[in-house]
């Protein structure tokens, strides 16, 4: 099993409280994947390099402010929000997805966690009733779909921090055919965490300036 102390290392400023919630993240995901399976029970032993590591590549890539409001689009079993959610307790996040028992088992986690800054919803993100600063999202689906899901929901600019693999340039292509001033950054998570071959393919990709949002 691969330990908590990985995120430690790439994050030294952790406060204590954060150190315990990443900590405590083996065990709750341990105990709820017994009943709800929201990580791939062959992959579990990897969850702080697969998951938890991998969401926070979009706290090295980045910027998330104190007092604005994140969604996380298809967040599962609550990843990149609830590493994110740690990681910036100034900052609030709605976690949305359709399927209710893995809510059940985010709100579940949000819970044990008692992170204040953090909610699942169960509902379709057109449907969601708040408007929001940014977006994330790791892996849900192409980004023409989440901006088309979403683009309404922005409180101004849209702002979208997607984790992705492989050869993004025909998703980057069709969101520039519609909005061809978005602003476009893309970090390889490699780059950012070389020593694990697992983000050989992976990527950070930023839609939309956070300085002029």
């Amino acid at each position: 099993m691969i330990p908590v102390d990985i995120i430690f290392q790439h994050f030294p400023e952790l406060s204590e409280e954060q150190k315990a919630q990443f900590t405590a993240l083996n065990e709750l995901y341990r105990f709820h994947n017994e009943r709800v399976n929201v990580i791939s029970r062959k992959d579990i032993d990897n969850l702080y390099v697969h998951h938890v590591l991998h969401s926070l590549a979009l706290a090295k890539a980045c910027k998330f402010e104190a007092g604005k409001h994140y969604l996380d689009i298809g967040t599962g079993g609550g990843f990149p929000g609830i590493p994110l959610a740690i990681m910036y307790p100034q900052s609030q996040f709605t976690l949305a997805d359709s399927i209710g028992k893995k809510i059940n088992v985010v709100n579940e986690v949000i819970a044990n966690l008692e992170l204040k800054n953090a909610l699942g919803v169960q509902i379709r993100v057109e449907q969601l009733p708040v408007k929001v600063d940014g977006i994330v999202a790791r892996a849900v689906a192409p980004a023409i779909e989440l901006w088309n899901w979403s683009s309404a929901l922005f409180k101004r600019k849209p702002l979208f921090y997607l984790l992705k693999g492989g050869d993004l340039t025909d998703e980057i292509n069709q969101v520039l055919d519609i909005a061809p001033k978005t602003y476009v950054r893309m970090q390889a998570i490699q780059e950012i965490f070389p020593e694990y071959d697992f983000f050989e393919t992976k990527k950070v990709l930023i839609l939309g300036d956070p300085d002029n949002n």
